[in-house]
């Protein structure tokens, strides 16, 4: 395996994780770090299990095997997520925002009142103040003045950005985008990977991308990890630049290079 680059302090670190359906083997021992400020790109071919080790990491699938311990500002020391009680749980995953591939709008919602919906749930803030915080959520990734929208009536590009303001509701200090990308225009995708640059600066947030945009890669990732499909698990991690500079494994030569090789 391709010799794992550190970059600085870890904020999650997965340790000898299996995933699997039932006695279906998804990928296994799986180990790598993902390292506070990282934008954390989670590539490799269709069906190796990209989306399916998000879910692990968010909460959403347990592992068969192995641990995702997370070093979370809200506790002193690292804490491992599965094992730990539930209430331990919720307290990490309010400090997540997740954008879905779909950006999972509620179509009888307007922008505002989709932002607006993790703030009722988890604050004691009042209409007013959640109405505010709503209008700065989409202010920030360029939606000002859309706040009484409903997504039917707004381009894909534009509900990937909205769906990006909800993630962003309970000011997280971790980032998870699954195929941010999918079904944009390579302008559109080229503006949400330089909002997601924006906000990683601003914010200080550490961001893991599920993704197989060669573009997006390049343009926003500064560590990965390259999940194999055949053997079913990792076989490099590290910046994708880097990889494709120096790896010796042809399988990621081949996914980074669209298979032309590093010659052309």
């Amino acid at each position: 395996m391709d010799e794992f680059i550190k970059t600085g302090n870890p904020r999650i670190t997965v340790e000898n994780l299996t995933m699997a359906y039932g006695t279906s083997v998804i990928q296994k021992n799986l180990d790598f770090e993902i390292n506070q400020g990282d934008i954390f790109i989670i590539m490799g071919g269709s069906g190796c299990g990209k989306s399916t080790l998000l879910r692990h990491l968010v909460g959403l699938h347990r592992p068969s095997m192995g641990r995702v311990i997370y070093r979370d500002p809200g506790f002193p020391g690292p804490v491992s997520f599965w094992d730990a009680p539930m209430e331990t749980r919720r307290i990490l995953m309010k400090n997540m925002g997740i954008l879905y591939q779909s950006g999972a709008l509620w179509s009888s919602m307007t922008l505002a009142e989709n932002i607006a919906l993790p703030l009722e749930q988890f604050t004691d803030l009042n209409a007013r103040t959640i109405r505010e915080l709503a209008s700065l959520k989409l202010a920030l990734v360029g939606l000002a003045g859309f706040e009484d929208y409903y997504p039917s009536e707004i381009s894909g590009g534009m509900k990937k950005r909205a769906g990006l303001a909800r993630a962003l509701a309970l000011d997280p200090d971790a980032l998870f985008f699954d195929e941010p990308s999918a079904g944009l225009d390579p302008v559109s995708a080229r503006l949400l990977d330089d909002l997601i640059l924006e906000i990683r600066e601003s914010l200080g947030a550490t961001v893991v991308v599920v993704t197989h945009e060669l573009a997006s890669i390049f343009a926003i990732g500064n560590n990965c990890v390259f999940l194999d499909p055949v053997t079913k698990t990792m076989i490099a991690s590290g910046d994708p630049g880097h990889l494709l500079e120096s790896s010796r494994d042809q399988r990621v030569i081949d996914f980074l290079t669209r298979g032309e090789g590093r010659g052309s």
